[in-house]
């Protein structure tokens, strides 16, 4: 994805410095910074505090956070080291599948040497780069001329290493000469949809608008959505999928409008160890990002203000999951797979 003209991934790895680079997606769409990560504490904690979301960038990013702690484990005279360093990480987002899978990978490989794990650390994001652009491919030919699709929080570059999964398949329509529109939910709380899809479109020059999540069932009974598109945090053996809350009654809306709902994820989101989404275990988030919002003042300083009753609490589940029935197919690096077939592709 290029930024002014000059092209970034999400996320990267600097294993001569043992530094994770990354974009810091908390500041956009107001500044574009990238910060560096120096420790694999450092880089936890920008995942638990969403510098960094969206399942393929959550996983490259851990995968790289485990690889430092190989490298740091080499000063260290804790014989623990690497398994504490792990226990952390993986304790940043429970439900994003990608984590666990990338943790996994890079600790076993560091088995074998560290060397060994910066080797799988740089492996598992070249994977998710290379996964990103197959779905886009076989996304791509779902998509019609003009053809009008509707996503829900953000499933684009800045979810993946490069050019994302939701949205990777719009990216290559147009690159087709089809003249993609997108409907963007601004996806409350944290406004991925309005602050980071948006952005992204705006920078590859890409027709859309932003809507309020609650206005999708409006355009639908218009008949101005051909199509529904979003990622994945988790998907079940049986097809279950956990995706950002307001997921699951963008799914119901399309059964009940006729519009075929599609999940685009890799391989890597499927936990095949999960019979079904009712074992997800669905993160719990403060309630601080329901209740305030933020953004730049007059003078361009990011200030955050409540926008709900001063004495009120609030409740803010992460993500919902959508039953495999209203889900047309997940568009995988493999190709475009019903969800009763997943168990047949493992």
């Amino acid at each position: 994805m290029k930024v002014s003209g000059k092209h970034y991934k999400t996320v990267w790895f600097d294993s001569d410095r043992n530094t994770v680079c990354m974009i810091d997606q908390t500041k956009l769409p107001f500044s574009f910074e990238i910060i560096e990560l120096k420790h694999h504490s450092d880089t936890a904690k920008a995942i638990k505090n969403m510098l960094v979301r969206g399942a393929g960038a959550i996983g490259a990013t851990a995968g790289f956070a485990m690889a430092q702690a190989f490298v740091e484990a080499r000063e260290s005279e804790d014989g623990n080291y690497v398994e504490a360093a792990r226990e952390l990480i993986e304790a940043t987002r429970p439900t994003a599948v990608n984590l666990f899978y990338a943790t996994n990978k890079v600790y076993t490989s560091g088995q074998e040497s560290v060397d060994k794990a910066i080797e799988m650390a740089y492996q598992v994001a070249a994977d998710d780069e290379s996964d990103s652009q197959k779905i886009g491919e076989y996304g791509n030919e779902l998509l019609k001329d003009k053809c009008r699709v509707l996503t829900h929080c953000n499933a684009g570059w800045l979810a993946f290493v490069d050019y994302g999964t939701a949205l990777s398949p719009i990216y290559k329509a147009d690159e087709a000469g089809k003249d993609p529109f997108v409907f963007v939910d601004e996806t409350r709380p944290r406004g991925q949809g309005a602050r980071l899809t948006a952005w992204e479109l705006q920078q590859a020059g890409i027709r859309h608008k932003i809507i309020a999540d609650n206005a999708a069932a409006f355009y639908m009974q218009k008949g101005e959505i051909d199509i529904v598109i979003t990622g994945a945090d988790r998907i079940a053996a049986n097809g279950d999928t956990a995706n950002k809350i307001g997921t699951l009654e963008k799914a119901i809306l399309a059964k009940e409008f006729g519009i075929p709902f599609y999940i685009a994820a890799p391989f890597s989101t499927i936990d095949f160890d999960s019979p079904s989404g009712n074992v997800f275990n669905i993160e719990e988030r403060s309630d601080d990002e329901l209740l305030y919002h933020e953004g730049p003042d007059e003078e361009g300083v990011i200030r955050k203000i409540r926008m709900a009753s001063p004495d009120s609490e609030g409740l803010n589940p992460a993500f919902d999951v959508t039953p495999a029935k209203y889900i047309a197919g997940i568009i995988t690096e493999r190709g475009i797979i019903k969800t009763e077939d997943l168990l047949k592709n493992k």
